[in-house]
């Protein structure tokens, strides 16, 4: 097997993260495994098996410029470049009303969910830009929040929607170096993250419902997909959802 390139992947220990982090080491791609836990991170490359291209696990708070800085200093020392990034690594909270949402829920959303998909993508620009062959590919899991929001979430369906801007900003700046940027809108994959909406979640009819859930592998191959393409194609946006869940219908 011929190695495809190199890889990060944020957020890697568990769900969707560990998912396409092992699905991209099995397809020839030298992986960084990157999330808080370092315990998880190895778990995960050692459940991934035998693999020709290498895993390699970095614990790293994404949030925190200077571990940033360090994961991707690592990645090349490990690896020589850096081809591929998937922004992954996120958080969300309950379903709250905006007046009974803390401050500090609010901050510590926006710190990992923007403020970390800003400082991964700032750090693999910098790299890709600057590497000989010049270039890579930045994808961001945006969710279907991006779209749509949830009852009750406001820190998270901003930060997604702000994440739709970074990737269009980041499309638009990477031309003249190669930089292809896209982002993968996610809907119900099934991780312990949704377990409970195969129970029950809020609607946007006040009711509460069990909805339609998807292999989380369906992202994975997605992803795979998407980092497969030559830097002169890019999949811009891409929404991949359980096929029965209530995203377009009317609330």
């Amino acid at each position: 097997m011929t190695i495809k390139g190199t890889a990060i992947v944020t957020g890697a220990g568990t769900g969707i993260g560990k998912s396409v982090a092992t699905a991209l080491l099995k397809d020839g791609w030298n992986t960084v495994f990157c999330g808080r836990r370092k315990a998880l991170l190895d778990e995960a490359i050692a459940a991934a098996g035998k693999t020709q291209a290498g895993g390699l696990a970095v614990a790293c708070d994404i949030t925190q410029p200077d571990q940033v800085e360090a994961l991707f200093r690592e990645t090349v020392t490990a690896f020589g470049r850096v081809d591929l990034l998937f922004n992954n690594a996120g958080m969300g909270y309950k379903s709250t009303p905006i007046d009974e949402i803390p401050v500090e829920v609010w901050n510590d959303v926006v710190a990992v969910n923007l403020t970390g998909s800003f400082l991964c993508a700032r750090a693999a620009f910098a790299v890709m830009r600057r590497q000989t062959p010049m270039g890579g590919r930045i994808i961001n899991n945006g969710s279907v929040s991006a779209q749509a929001p949830r009852p009750g979430s406001v820190p998270y369906t901003a930060t997604k929607h702000a994440i739709t801007g970074l990737t269009k900003t980041l499309a638009l700046d990477g031309r003249p170096f190669d930089i292809a940027c896209g982002q993968i809108d996610i809907g119900n994959a099934l991780t312990d993250m949704a377990v409970p909406m195969t129970v029950g979640v809020p609607q946007a009819n006040g009711t509460i419902a069990a909805e339609a859930v998807m292999d989380v592998k369906r992202v994975a191959e997605a992803v795979v997909y998407m980092a497969s393409l030559p830097l002169d194609a890019n999949v811009l946006f891409m929404t991949v959802m359980a096929t029965k869940m209530p995203l377009v219908g009317r609330g």
